[in-house]
């Protein structure tokens, strides 16, 4: 969800602030819906009332994320006048920031592209970015139909662009949708190209965004921008398919979009590099912006997988690969042949996995491995087993990607970065690609991902992970919650005294990682917690890693000893933290 800031929403500025946002509203829908609003609540009606307070408590707030929030008329929604003013403040930015750098030599001004995906309006929020970008005198390059944020993200160095737009609420509920900002081309540093924008870009732009007037002054074509042709997406294809290797395909995976855009795309990149095994859930195989078969469209929560399961078991699949709604995350799940029982592998597992991968390849030469300062330690013990450099960066992948020398990135919620010099972001479907050629590789082993997972565990420790999330819905709530276990921090994690207490938000040179707003521990015994507020979520997160020594030839059954002892100290870290978060 998006941030908001602090408006008045009193009677005395409430209903003409209304009256004046109805008459401004380029939407006739939103218009006709908050003018539904005002007469019940100029009626007396409470509800309304509250409703028409809440959308104009305020604006919501661009910043690194964007724009994200519910659907509706006001400017404390998401609809076409804040799309619009949205539009107009990045293209003003990317005009000045051009000016500034005398990159108007050439006469041309900034080129963006622009894509969207399935939900409701993505596409009509996409058309009003074209027509503002087109009619300030800038180049619009909208995607050819509705595909994933990779896509976009591959276009945005694809085409030199100097920004791109991709219009999605990723996995948030139906009722939300969002506008994801890249820079690129002239816009900024190498380092930056093609990457979802950071501070100082949100600010410079947000400003640009305040200082937009009436929408009706904002200038919009109704036709000159450039519809890309299917050949975007062939050359995203072409890119995607630099990352196969040789080997076996004799691999039956089952697939699931969730509703989303990637469907036909992932399936695309499987068949295309000749895995023909392929079983797509029927029920959530085309987009639907009311992800019906869903609570949240979040390949991590709790049951979002339940119809791939389902369908792994009654056609006997090796693999299970899910995406998010515009396809840049990537979830497996795996059938553990010592339970019986499919599980779902952590997003930091799958990371120590393409780690692996990638760090193999590029043994002893001068690549990066970067994750987040939320993810696992384990990233880091794997390149400099390989002799290469680890980077941490703060979560997102808007840092991730701009680590310097990237050759592979993640973050544990599940984003895997495979291939950064054609998409500087994480993409879910290169990632799939990844994960069935390993698993293809490890089946003709005899073997499973689940014992490569137990290679790295006697090389290295078993590293295992969890979080624990509390939400909130009064938001003062969440920084209050964070000065209280700052002031009182656990003395001890599972029995095991804290040894070290690191308040993220000052300065930290070793870790190289710029300040925010967190705290990490660690015990005695090597157990790391991180808090932090959420960016997109109205929760305080925990995240939590215990590492358990293993023995370098240690058989499968003292793994498995291993493993139950690290999700014994994870139930007690657990509760260590709910018992000091005051859960």
């Amino acid at each position: 969800m998006g941030r908001h800031s602090a408006g008045e929403a009193n009677d005395d500025h409430l209903l003409p602030s209304v009256r004046t946002w109805v008459a401004d509203d380029p939407d006739p829908v939103t218009a006709a819906e908050l003018t539904a609003l005002l007469d019940r609540a100029t009626a007396g009606d409470a509800e309304a009332h509250a409703d028409l307070a809440d959308r104009f408590s305020g604006t919501l707030e661009f910043g690194t994320a964007g724009l994200r929030g519910a659907l509706g008329g006001g400017p404390n929604r998401m609809n076409r006048a804040v799309v619009i003013r949205a539009a107009a403040g990045l293209t003003r930015y990317l005009t000045d920031a051009l000016a500034e750098q005398g990159e108007h030599g050439d006469g041309r001004g900034p080129r963006v592209v622009i894509g969207y995906d399935a939900r409701y309006n993505s596409d009509a929020f996409a058309r009003d970015t074209a027509a503002v970008v087109t009619a300030a005198g800038g180049e619009a390059l909208l995607l050819p139909r509705r595909l994933p944020t990779p896509v976009l993200a591959f276009a945005v160095q694809h085409l030199d662009a100097d920004a791109g737009v991709m219009v999605t609420a990723s996995h948030n509920p139906p009722q939300d949708n969002g506008y994801k900002v890249y820079l690129g081309g002239r816009a900024v540093p190498e380092t930056g190209r093609g990457a979802q924008i950071v501070p100082p870009y949100d600010r410079e732009i947000a400003d640009r965004i305040a200082a937009v007037g009436a929408v009706a002054d904002v200038p919009r074509a109704e036709e000159g921008w450039t519809v890309l042709g299917e050949e975007i997406v062939t050359d995203y294809l072409a890119a995607v398919a630099t990352l196969r290797a040789d080997g076996t395909r004799d691999l039956r995976v089952v697939l699931t979009p969730l509703h989303g855009v990637g469907g036909a795309l992932v399936e695309q990149v499987l068949r295309g590099a000749g895995f023909a095994d392929l079983h797509t859930v029927p029920e959530q195989a085309e987009p639907d912006p009311d992800f019906p078969t869903v609570a949240f469209p979040n390949p991590e929560e709790p049951g979002a997988i339940d119809l791939a399961l389902d369908l792994a078991r009654r056609v006997e699949a090796d693999l299970v690969i899910a995406n998010d709604p515009d396809a840049d995350r990537c979830a497996a799940a795996v059938l553990d042949p010592h339970t019986g029982a499919w599980r779902m592998l952590h997003g930091d597992e799958v990371g120590a996995l393409l780690g692996e991968q990638a760090a193999a390849s590029h043994e002893g030469g001068d690549g990066v491995l970067a994750c987040s300062i939320v993810s696992s330690r384990l990233l880091a013990r794997i390149a400099a087993a390989h002799g290469l450099a680890h980077a941490w960066t703060l979560t997102g992948f808007k840092w991730i990607a701009r680590t310097e020398g990237l050759t592979f990135g993640y973050e544990e919620a599940l984003g895997y970065c495979c291939d950064p010099g054609h998409v500087r972001d994480k993409d879910g479907l290169s990632a799939a690609l990844l994960l069935a050629q390993l698993a293809a590789r490890t089946k003709a082993d005899g073997r499973t991902l689940l014992d490569l997972l137990d290679d790295l565990a006697r090389r290295h420790g078993l590293h295992v992970s969890d979080q624990l999330s509390a939400r909130f819905t009064d938001l003062s709530q969440i920084p209050a919650t964070m000065a209280r276990v700052r002031q009182a921090p656990p003395a001890a994690l599972a029995g095991s005294p804290v040894v070290e207490v690191t308040d993220l938000a000052q300065p930290d040179p070793a870790d190289g990682v710029p300040p925010t707003d967190g705290l990490r521990l660690v015990a005695a015994d090597g157990t790391r917690v991180v808090i932090r507020p959420s960016g997109t979520e109205p929760k305080v997160k925990c995240y939590l890693e215990v590492i358990v020594p293993v023995e370098e030839h240690a058989p499968t059954a003292t793994l498995t000893q291993a493993r139950t002892t690290a999700r014994e100290r994870l139930d007690a870290v657990r509760q260590d933290l709910a018992t000091a978060l005051g859960l």
